[in-house]
């Protein structure tokens, strides 16, 4: 069964300069696409993870799921819940100091949503799931009395998981939920996810640009580059079986502990710049493989051997 059905999503954002400015310096207008015709789904209970560089577009797809942005074009598509409506989605942010009240006490913080929402009918009951939400997540209830600044990192990504959890959502994006933290501390908070996973049921669409990282928590994997799903497959035949030039530039980039002085693929020149992407396929001008269409065509997804892949190449 799946849980999320995203259908040819767009988000363009206009980035022009003010209305004097354009006309003064006779500029036109100027738009950034984000986000450009993805389609995917996420299996209910599972975790489909989103990966590629910085400004691929991931963070916005994100964004769009949890409905902070509203969608250009495409369709956002959530299963039935437990209670018959749609599947609750909660976010936990990649900066857990930046996404807390620097000014609330924990305990108040996680409260939040059970007050808002009305989940809880008392003072009492609200207190009490707070301090279960505090032990589920691996704190104790005495810190409920604190304020965000007191507590390390991993501590603080700690509160911001207890406060998804607090609306008892059935589906959470995570956006790098791990990428401001030491590595020690990254592996404890995926542990606790995956753990949370398996005893609440839950759904993650977690995104990413870290593979080893994603190959820990996912059962599928996307890889999207300027604002498309180049490549999507289970998560072991995408380690396995790479089909797409920049998916395999990305494998390439986590270190090897077995063989530290493998040789690798450099690839050639920089990531274009989303307001002026390259025509046809966008990773042409950094590509091995690239052929004269690659410049002029569009690279359509199709499916070869479970691995949905866009490349004239493949």
């Amino acid at each position: 069964m799946t849980a999320l059905t995203v259908t040819h999503l767009s988000r363009t954002f206009d980035v022009s300069a003010s209305w004097l400015n354009r006309v003064v310096e006779r500029k036109p207008r100027q738009f950034l696409q984000a986000v450009n015709d993805i389609s995917f789904t996420v299996p209910l209970g599972g975790c489909l993870s989103l990966v590629g560089e910085s400004g691929c577009g991931k963070s916005t797809v994100a964004r769009l799921v949890t409905g902070l942005y509203p969608p250009t074009k495409g369709d956002l598509r959530f299963a039935p819940g437990k209670k018959g409506d749609a599947l609750s989605a909660q976010m936990i942010f990649q900066d857990p100091y930046a996404s807390l009240n620097p000014r609330w006490r924990v305990k108040n913080i996680i409260a939040e949503p059970l007050r808002e929402l009305k989940l809880r009918d008392t003072k009492a009951e609200v207190t009490e799931r707070v301090e279960e939400l505090l032990r589920i997540v691996g704190l104790s209830p005495t810190d409920g009395a604190k304020f965000p600044h007191e507590f390390s990192g991993g501590q603080r990504q700690r509160i911001s998981i207890a406060r998804a959890l607090a609306s008892e959502p059935e589906f959470l994006v995570c956006d790098e939920p791990t990428s401001a933290l030491d590595v020690s501390v990254q592996a404890q908070i995926l542990n606790l996810m995956r753990r949370l996973q398996d005893e609440l049921g839950l759904t993650y669409l977690f995104i990413s640009h870290d593979l080893s990282v994603v190959r820990h928590m996912s059962n599928r994997i996307a890889v999207m580059y300027l604002g498309r799903i180049v490549e999507e497959a289970d998560t072991e035949t995408l380690f396995a079986d790479p089909k797409h030039p920049y998916t395999k530039l990305l494998l390439q980039t986590i270190p090897d502990i077995a063989n530290p002085h493998r040789d690798r693929e450099v690839a050639a020149g920089e990531v274009p710049s989303p307001l002026n992407p390259p025509k046809g396929c966008t990773f042409h001008p950094r590509c091995p493989m690239a052929m004269a269409c690659c410049s002029i065509e569009i690279p359509q997804m199709r499916e070869i051997g479970g691995t949905r892949v866009a490349c004239h190449a493949v």
